[in-house]
């Protein structure tokens, strides 16, 4: 636990927004602010910049929630979400949007911090997994670019697979640039030349 974590309650009941921050000041958080509003609020969320987001939502609606998980998606911070209802479609909409922990009827003060914890390492694990598929569709992309100038380097050259590679990867460390930037501008060069 981190207790210098900043956690944002978002909650229009000020009673229920209680039982939250009860139990994150009983597990140790002191950082903890509270939105009352959901109006704006994702530009609230922004200015309070929070390391952690909290929403309790009563008994919310289709809209209301569809419209917490856009907030969700675009915040990218962990995410732990409370509500009394919910249903398959709402759980899966819910965990699409990147909520680190959907809570159906859990909202008690002794699960705030487990709930919270389970929510990081969620967000956490899920952040790292999003980001070694990012750096690998890069490398997919790279590999094609690559690919793809080598064969026209060796038509408009004459040269062999080998040599077109060679030359790039050469031309690449001269100028201190990455292959893929390199066989990017080859494209572009001699897709212009015909």
């Amino acid at each position: 636990m981190d207790a210098a974590l900043t956690i944002c309650i978002v909650d229009e009941s000020r009673s229920r927004a209680a039982i939250i921050e009860d139990g994150l000041r009983e597990a140790g958080y002191r950082r903890i602010v509270h939105i009352d509003e959901m109006t704006n609020l994702l530009a609230r969320l922004y200015a309070t910049d929070p390391d952690v987001v909290v929403i309790d939502l009563e008994n919310p609606s289709r809209d209301v929630l569809e419209q917490l998980f856009q907030v969700s998606k675009l915040v990218k911070r962990p995410v732990a979400m409370f509500v009394d209802q919910s249903d398959t479609r709402m759980i899966n909409a819910a965990i699409e949007a990147g909520v680190s922990a959907y809570v159906v009827d859990g909202l008690k003060k002794e699960r705030v911090r487990g709930i919270l914890d389970m929510c990081i390492a969620r967000f956490h694990a899920y952040s790292k997994l999003q980001g070694e598929l990012d750096h690998a569709k890069s490398q997919l992309e790279e590999r094609k670019i690559v690919e793809r100038a080598k064969g026209l380097l060796m038509k408009h050259k004459g040269i062999s697979e080998d040599e077109a590679y060679a030359l790039m990867r050469r031309r690449a460390m001269n100028e201190k640039k990455k292959i893929g930037d390199i066989a990017n501008a080859v494209v572009t060069g001699l897709e212009m030349l015909g």
